[in-house]
């Protein structure tokens, strides 16, 4: 049996793992806040965790949330767990991942520190599962003492156009295509490119040809959407029939998935690795959410 523990975000997940896989039964974590706003946590019935396979679905969206989140992942292991495996599938400090000049700070590699410090199960190092990090690279800020899993969403996207029509791949810069493109053999791929202009940035066809096509615009993360919005416009000026955009993580901080309702994107395809930002777009077109939980049964609860 492999226990579900989980953040309150990661709540829905949890239970669409547990309903799904007879093997995942789920655990409860007391989240309460002391009167001076500290964490005041209890890990229930944690005599029933030893020796068990233990799965802990992080949501890591704030500094506040990183501080509590690991106080619980930290003290799973001294409860003399078998295994443990931390799914966090979206890694928040990602895009801060290198410096341009002296003094700025890569945190994506505080971030990785910290969790490279997490003690060892009965049966070794803790597994880290991400999905789609932002930069490959990334895997060598975490320590040998920890073994950091970097997964990818984007079978889930291939399996809902796998039965769509002229469709062809796009990517709004060269980074998007390096990391995606070798994964879609058999679509005609698109390649954007940002340019710097007097008033302002935008966005041109690079390679490619989009006329007459469905081109999904594909990329890890999206903020504010100001790219993809930019990305579909040249897409639709140089031939496009149609145009829906796929991202891993819809990250949408202050709602801003808001000015995308309007953008005429045909679908805007997301998974819910950012849970809150999930369950906002639910049901508002044109988002539609793939779950993560399907995958996380296949490559963490059957490899135990």
């Amino acid at each position: 049996m492999v226990r579900v523990l989980y953040c309150p975000q990661m709540e829905g997940l949890a239970d669409t793992l547990c309903s799904t896989s007879e093997i995942c039964t789920p655990g409860r974590i007391s989240w309460k806040y002391f009167q001076d706003g500290f964490p005041d946590l209890m890990i229930m019935d944690s005599e029933s965790l030893r020796n068990s396979h233990v799965v802990f679905l992080a949501s890591m969206n704030s500094p506040a949330e990183i501080f509590r989140q690991l106080s619980v992942i930290f003290e799973l292991p001294r409860l003399a767990v078998r295994s443990l495996k931390v799914v966090l599938p979206y890694f928040p400090t990602g895009t801060m991942e290198r410096v341009d000049e002296e003094g700025e700070i890569a945190t994506a590699a505080t971030l990785a520190r910290l969790l490279s410090l997490i003690p060892g199960t009965m049966s070794g190092p803790v597994q880290i599962i991400i999905y789609d990090i932002h930069a490959q690279q990334e895997r060598f800020y975490f320590s040998d003492n920890v073994i950091p899993r970097l997964e990818t969403a984007i079978p889930l996207l291939q399996e809902r156009i796998r039965n769509m029509r002229n469709v062809a791949i796009a990517f709004p810069d060269e980074g998007a295509w390096k990391r995606f493109g070798r994964m879609f053999k058999g679509y005609p791929l698109i390649t954007a490119h940002k340019v710097r202009e007097e008033a302002g940035r935008r966005v041109i066809i690079q390679e490619g040809d989009p006329r007459g096509k469905h081109v999904v615009i594909v990329d890890d993360l999206v903020m504010t959407g100001g790219t993809l919005i930019q990305c579909k416009q040249a897409l639709l000026e140089n031939g496009a029939d149609r145009v829906s955009s796929y991202v891993t993580h819809g990250v949408f901080p202050g709602q801003s998935w808001k000015r995308l309702i309007d953008q005429e994107f045909s679908s805007f395809w997301m998974t819910d690795s950012c849970p809150e930002t999930a369950a906002q777009v639910r049901d508002i077109k044109p988002f539609e959410v793939l779950s993560l939980a399907q995958d996380l049964i296949k490559k963490v609860v059957f490899d135990v």
